[in-house]
């Protein structure tokens, strides 16, 4: 399930649902993602989303680690709009058979979101001063190990 929410999530919540009643499951991985103040430096975090689209680039990419992973579900809600440092904007969460599935597969996941799913992010000073955020160079070579040749 993918979703996109300009409201605060709990991850402790969502991780219990996503875990209730998993008998088969013998494996589930989580990764949450809290926006930073950059030394003091940002005041407010600001994620731009296409509705419907980066859903859909969203989804795609997590069937495909569906079936590269054996995954037996997962999970990705996402922060748009204005985060505050420290909420959570982002959270993965991946069931499989095996641990070592679901921790790639949760890897992967948050590789993705980080240097390529469509979301456009800005940060904004106790200046008022805004800048946008591009991914970072060591974003793209992270996502180069999951490429196969």
């Amino acid at each position: 399930m993918i979703t996109l929410t300009d409201q605060p999530f709990d991850p402790g919540v969502l991780l219990t649902a996503f875990s209730k009643g998993r008998t088969e499951t013998g494996a589930v991985a989580t990764f949450t993602g809290l926006a930073r103040a950059e030394q003091g430096s940002t005041n407010i975090l600001e994620l731009e989303a296409y509705p419907g689209f980066t859903e859909a680039q969203i989804g795609a990419i997590a069937e495909g680690a569906r079936q590269r992973f054996s995954l037996d579900d997962f999970q990705i809600v996402h922060r748009i709009g204005k985060i505050a440092p420290g909420e959570a904007i982002v959270f993965v969460a991946t069931a499989s058979g095996h641990r070592r599935e679901a921790f790639e597969a949760c890897d992967f996941l948050m590789d993705y979101l980080k240097s390529r799913a469509p979301f456009w992010k800005k940060e904004t000073g106790h200046d008022g001063q805004a800048r946008w955020i591009e991914p970072r160079p060591q974003d793209h070579a992270d996502i180069t190990r999951w490429e196969t040749p």
